[in-house]
């Protein structure tokens, strides 16, 4: 039995991961990793870079045609989406955020790894509001493929 089917923790290897080349441009990671009838995330994609062969299918991504524009975060009813570009020291994570209130742009934050822990400081670079708020956030490279939400420090 896998780790998420115990504990709903998916791990880095149960998840289809771009080289690091596609990593520069921002591709998106989709972390769906049971068999469900659902695909809004391949009608919202725009460039047809995310196919199902049924739906009942795990989505894959085609990472050549993926430009990271982020459209299929916001309809992934599993938050199992995020949009990763790592180039150098620095990288931005693109992840689907459903609290109130939506941190504001260069306000820092914790981001957190699957498991729910802090792992680094981030800053918001970007808030997109839609079905689901999309939050873009800058972190180290080094915990591109780890962070996948934020913990927005209480205002004082």
């Amino acid at each position: 039995m896998k780790r998420w089917e115990r504990e709903g923790v998916a791990e880095i290897e149960d998840i289809r991961l771009p080289t690091k080349e596609q990593l520069q441009k921002g591709v998106a990671i989709i972390e769906c990793i049971q068999e469900i009838p659902c695909n809004p995330c391949v009608d919202a994609c725009p460039f047809n870079a995310i196919s199902m062969e049924n739906i009942n299918a795990l989505p894959i991504v085609d990472f050549e045609k993926c430009v990271g524009c982020g459209k299929c975060i916001e309809v992934c009813p599993g938050l199992a989406i995020f949009v990763v570009k790592a180039k150098g020291e620095k990288a931005t994570v693109m992840l689907p955020y459903e609290f109130i209130p939506l941190p504001k742009e260069g306000q820092m934050v914790k981001a957190i790894n699957r498991e729910g822990k802090e792992i680094c400081e981030a800053v918001v670079k970007k808030v997109r509001k839609g079905k689901t708020p999309v939050v873009t956030i800058e972190l180290p490279a080094e915990y591109a493929m780890e962070a996948r939400h934020i913990k927005v420090k209480a205002e004082e």
